[in-house]
């Protein structure tokens, strides 16, 4: 099976209720549609809601970077490409962007550290192999593609001295 670099895995329209005083989509609003994207990706490498039931692995969010790059507004409909940046035994370094889906252009990316977690114990734990293989997969056919450039930015200003 080939798998699409980057993924394009979910789709969403800005619902009347995301939509903030300023007349566009409210911030907390960007994560939640970015978790819905992130809950395909997981989805795709196989770690959907029968999984979770079978095995009580899943992962918690240890970290994740919204940037926003352009407004949305009610009614406009959505998409979202998610790529795979690292893995380990542990944790899953993924990134997610939105776009416009009609007029193409990037809204706002997402870059999330998910930890896999055994959800009885609620301890950080070993991926099983059929993951750890899967998300191989997608990371060998998503090296191809460029470094976001949001990717591993931190948050700060920059202060000039003065002369």
């Amino acid at each position: 099976m080939s798998i699409p670099a980057p993924l394009s895995l979910h789709r969403d329209v800005v619902r009347p209720e995301w939509i903030d005083y300023n007349g566009h989509m409210n911030v907390a609003y960007y994560l939640l549609a970015f978790d819905q994207a992130c809950d395909a990706f997981l989805d795709f490498i196989g770690m959907d809601g029968p999984f979770r039931e079978r095995t009580g692995g899943t992962t918690f969010a240890v970290d994740c970077h919204l940037t926003y790059q352009q407004e949305v507004s009610e009614g406009d409909p959505i998409r979202f490409e998610s790529q795979l940046l690292a893995f380990d035994d542990k944790r899953i370094h993924h990134f997610h962007r939105m776009y416009h889906a009609e007029q193409g252009y990037l809204a706002a990316t997402c870059e999330w550290l998910s930890l896999y977690v055994d959800l009885p114990t609620r301890r950080v734990t070993t991926l099983p192999k059929d993951i750890a293989a899967r998300l191989a997969a997608v990371l060998t056919a998503h090296k191809a593609l460029d470094w976001p450039p949001e990717a591993g930015r931190g948050v700060g200003l920059r202060v000039r001295e003065k002369a």
